[in-house]
């Protein structure tokens, strides 16, 4: 090891002292600073992730659709699946609807589905949390908890589905009653927006309802592991029709995913503050270092010692710095990424706040997701800028002379 580098180790860290104090302010301070940019970004990630998760466990990563309907969807269907890249795909219908039970209405999304090959493309049976997916039947139905909960309705029950069809009929003076079907199922995705307004039928059910006859509306994909979404959105593109197109889920939620990288961009750069906040302390302590050491430093300077190892000290402190204070931080903020849950239930439970949460954040819980291209920015730029907060210390130490230091009192 280069004695500039053992006498920087040296001076951070004494022998036979606990350790120092200006060593552990600065340490910490980085550690804090980058604790921080952990939890945030991954709790930023986590929103990007989560609704990436639940679409494509539930839509599939690529979704077909048309200008109207799609009249003979299973053609489409066999020449979506003859892509490369596709494993399978499902049509499906869906429009808004009402829903009684017990005089309660809601207005949910239903989305109607092909039973034969909804399996081969969703893991939707994965988000049932009472009943089963497989006693869906033309005469049955599926709701989301939060949905279910407002209407107090349980596996088991009879509600009435009141199709938008009705007001045409009624303007025609037919005669349109309403549909009664059985709830068969549960489910629970995590998402309050979801969860309070989703429910599920088969194709057929939601095709009478709507009086579409025997087209769909859409066509869900699931791709093969390694196939890109916009990859696999491109090659489907290739061999539909031009009042037809494929779009990718990152393509259908753009504009979302567009505010959610922005925000998480200005956060980003905005608790990178904090870690320049944490430099300057850095900087502040080695200078003190300096003008304490002076003497010793003129020593170095006449045993021969070059300026540029001098300075090399003191930019190997603000290094050794940078990735002590590094280490700890990312051990803090994984380590709150691990509790975040408990204690945003406690902070909720004592401001009574649950709702309020799941109103604005439209998750049940806090979702957390910390890619590895993330933690090596945060990494690099920490230990970077730690590295350039001894460039200052370093350019006084070396250009102090010999003789003038050495008469430093």
């Amino acid at each position: 090891m280069p004695w500039y580098l053992h006498l920087a180790l040296r001076q951070l860290f004494p022998t036979g002292r606990k350790f120092p104090f200006f060593t552990l302010i600065s340490t910490l301070g980085v550690a804090l600073g980058v604790g921080l940019l952990v939890v945030v970004m991954g709790v930023m990630g986590g929103f990007e992730y989560q609704i990436r998760h639940i679409i494509v466990d539930t839509e599939g990563e690529v979704q077909v659709v048309a200008r109207s309907s799609i009249a003979d969807y299973p053609a489409v269907v066999r020449k979506i699946e003859a892509v490369p890249g596709v494993v399978a795909a499902t049509p499906f219908a869906g429009d808004p609807v009402l829903i009684m039970f017990h005089d309660k209405p809601v207005f949910p999304m239903l989305r109607g589905l092909d039973l034969g090959s909804i399996d081969k493309v969703t893991q939707l049976g994965s988000y049932i949390i009472a009943g089963s997916l497989d006693a869906l039947d033309d005469d049955s139905i599926v709701l989301s908890d939060q949905l279910a909960n407002s209407i107090g309705a349980t596996v088991g029950d009879t509600v009435e589905v009141y199709s938008p069809l009705i007001i045409q009929k009624m303007s025609a003076d037919s005669v349109f009653l309403p549909r009664q079907v059985l709830v068969v199922g549960i489910l629970h995705k995590g998402h309050q927006q979801l969860d309070s307004s989703t429910a599920y039928g088969t194709l057929r059910l939601t095709q009478d309802l709507f009086g579409i006859g025997t087209t769909a509306q859409g066509i869900d994909v699931r791709l093969a592991p390694g196939v890109g979404d916009e990859e696999g959105a491109r090659r489907i593109n290739a061999v539909l029709p031009g009042d037809i197109r494929a779009l990718s889920w990152e393509t259908s939620f753009s504009d979302f995913l567009w505010v959610l990288n922005l925000e998480r961009s200005m956060i980003f750069f905005l608790l990178l503050f904090i870690v320049i906040v944490a430099a300057f302390s850095v900087t502040s302590s080695l200078l003190i270092s300096v003008v304490r050491k002076t003497r010793e430093i003129g020593l170095l300077g006449a045993l021969g010692a070059r300026p540029r190892q001098v300075a090399a000290c003191f930019c190997a402190q603000g290094l050794l710095i940078g990735t002590l204070g590094t280490v700890a931080g990312l051990g803090l903020g994984f380590g709150m990424l691990a509790i975040r849950n408990d204690v945003l239930r406690g902070v909720t439970r004592l401001l009574n706040k649950q709702d309020v949460f799941e109103r604005f954040y439209q998750f049940t819980e806090l979702p957390s997701h910390t890619s590895g291209s993330t933690v090596a920015l945060i990494v690099v730029l920490t230990i970077v800028i730690s590295t350039l907060a001894g460039l200052f210390p370093a350019w006084r130490a070396a250009r102090l002379k010999p003789v003038e230091a050495l008469r430093s009192e």
